[in-house]
């Protein structure tokens, strides 16, 4: 996740809300008790801030790190402090089972690994780079032609976070693959298996995404309304995070509506809620400040008003964003 840190709560769940919803082991009480001879060998492919991070909480966790890197200046920092710097990507390829790629993208790891395909037989290739649900899948079958396996990876944490408590990570792919890495894997962050399907870990990376993008958009052209009338950021910071506070309230019990197809319209209908929605458009039109998001989300509800959700509870607008 290569976002700002923000408030431990609104970063993630809560970790026991999370146990309630999660298939996942968690080994960090396990580590203590384990010998330097027990961490398996890992390559890290990657030494931006998040792959110069996870390999700082490998080498801390006592496992052998191999490294490379396209800008092989950015390697010394792990270096120094006990990593293998490889001087190529065949020799870094050779130097673990597990590779670990903190790449900008899934192309990035096209352009990096065709240049050894014959070095990627036996391999798992961890790949945490965000891309399309489509090219990961498309980048497994690619590297099982070369013989290797791919684990598919969202990291849900900025790179300061990496190793802490805060830090947890989504995977799909093969679960034999998962299940026999997983002890190393959870030095970056508490591993979170969502399935075999290898598009589910950046779909979950996205899903949770579209809130926090969404979500930071709305904080500041909020800001900006009530900048509009001299308002300081300042003053509203606080009010701000009220509000966000305030979302488990509103969310609590819509996931069942979500599920079932119904939307009991006797709190919030989608017609008081598109009349918000139209005051907001208005005021920030009046505002003279940008109106690209409010006007998105005014035209959800016109949508579901069009389509007889008028009496409807907000949540009925799901039913126009899954069938645009």
């Amino acid at each position: 996740m290569r976002t700002p840190a923000h408030r431990d709560r609104h970063a993630r769940p809560t970790r026991a809300r999370r146990d309630e919803h999660t298939t996942h082991q968690h080994f960090h009480d396990r580590r203590p008790n384990m010998t330097d001879t027990d961490r398996e060998p890992v390559t890290v492919i990657g030494l931006g801030p998040m792959g110069r991070a996870m390999a700082v909480a490998l080498l801390d966790a006592g496992h052998p790190v191999t490294v490379w890197n396209r800008t092989p200046s950015r390697a010394t920092p792990v270096v120094d402090k006990g990593a293998v710097h490889a001087a190529t990507v065949a020799d870094a390829l050779a130097a673990s089972e597990l590779v670990i790629l903190s790449l900008t993208d899934y192309q990035a790891m096209d352009d990096i690994l065709s240049t050894a395909t014959d070095a990627l037989a036996g391999k798992l290739i961890v790949n945490l780079s965000s891309d399309t649900p489509q090219r990961t899948t498309e980048a497994a079958t690619w590297l099982a032609r070369h013989g290797a396996r791919l684990l598919v990876g969202g990291v849900m944490v900025s790179a300061e976070l990496i190793g802490t408590e805060q830090s947890y990570v989504f995977y799909s792919g093969p679960r034999d693959s998962f299940d026999a890495h997983v002890r190393t894997l959870d030095v970056i962050g508490r591993p979170d298996y969502r399935g075999e399907d290898h598009a589910l870990a950046q779909l979950y990376y996205q899903a949770q995404l579209d809130i926090f993008l969404t979500s930071l958009a709305a904080y500041l052209h909020a800001t900006a309304l009530l900048g509009s009338a001299g308002v300081p950021a300042t003053t509203f910071a606080p009010y701000a995070t009220e509000m966000f506070d305030m979302m488990s309230y509103f969310l609590d019990g819509i996931a069942a509506q979500l599920e079932a197809g119904e939307y009991p319209g006797d709190g919030a209908t989608v017609t008081t809620m598109g009349a918000t929605a139209d005051h907001i458009v208005g005021a920030s039109d009046a505002a003279g400040i940008d109106t690209t998001l409010p006007r998105a989300v005014q035209s959800y509800y016109h949508r579901a008003i069009a389509a007889g959700h008028d009496k409807d509870g907000w949540p009925s607008l799901y039913t126009v964003i899954t069938q645009r």
